[in-house]
């Protein structure tokens, strides 16, 4: 008589034990799971263009955000801090899924995009932001993103001036960008600081613990 293999009352592992101790389900991810130091930790450590670049040290997402978040302040003067903060965690969700480039993502499907959707709300909801940006936000922030992809490209990557406008546009005018990736408990730092002067001026910490906006 055959016997019925009995099924497994053991899962695959879904989640992702963080340095905070935290345990953040990747398929269901929770506001409450999500600390600002593992996303600075990790996106530190997150290379820009899979580290294709050049320098002793990679160009990380952590500090292609703090960037991001000045070129948006920059296109708009008088950009609300709510959405300077959206800015700057614009590419968070890396810090759990890695930077992949755009073609691969376009080769992925919607899989992948609902997967990115829902930790990316997440995210904006543990830092008291809608789940997803408005659109004229979020218009500004992708533009934002490409300027400074625009410089990365031709300053680290090897594109030529003609190729990365061609890919990313016109940077926007008046602003210029001389990169220099930094090391990454340097670009972790940064990270954290700028976060917290944004959270100080939209009320998500003291004011005590936050820096200027300047």
């Amino acid at each position: 008589m055959a016997v019925t293999p009995r099924p497994s009352a053991k899962e695959p592992r879904a989640w992702q034990r963080m340095l905070s101790g935290r345990r953040l389900d990747l398929l269901d991810p929770s506001p409450f799971d999500i600390e600002i130091e593992d996303i600075a930790h990790g996106l530190a450590r997150v290379a820009r263009w899979n580290g294709q670049t050049v320098g002793e040290h990679a160009f990380s997402v952590a500090q292609h955000s703090c960037v991001v978040e000045e070129i948006a302040a920059h296109i708009k003067p008088g950009l609300e801090p709510k959405w300077r903060l959206a800015a700057l965690l614009h590419d968070a969700s890396e810090y759990v899924i890695g930077d992949m480039i755009s073609p691969f993502k376009a080769a992925l499907g919607v899989n992948y995009k609902a997967f990115e959707a829902r930790l990316e709300g997440a995210i904006h909801v543990r830092f008291g932001l809608p789940p997803k940006n408005p659109v004229e936000i979020k218009t500004l922030i992708k533009k934002a993103d490409r300027a400074c992809a625009f410089f990365e490209a031709t300053q680290l990557a090897g594109f030529n001036r003609s190729e990365s406008l061609s890919l990313f546009g016109i940077p926007p005018r008046g602003y210029e960008l001389v990169i220099d990736p930094l090391p990454a408990p340097v670009a972790q730092q940064r990270y954290l600081e700028r976060y917290r002067v944004l959270a100080g001026a939209v009320g998500l910490i003291p004011a005590a613990d936050a820096g200027s906006m300047e």
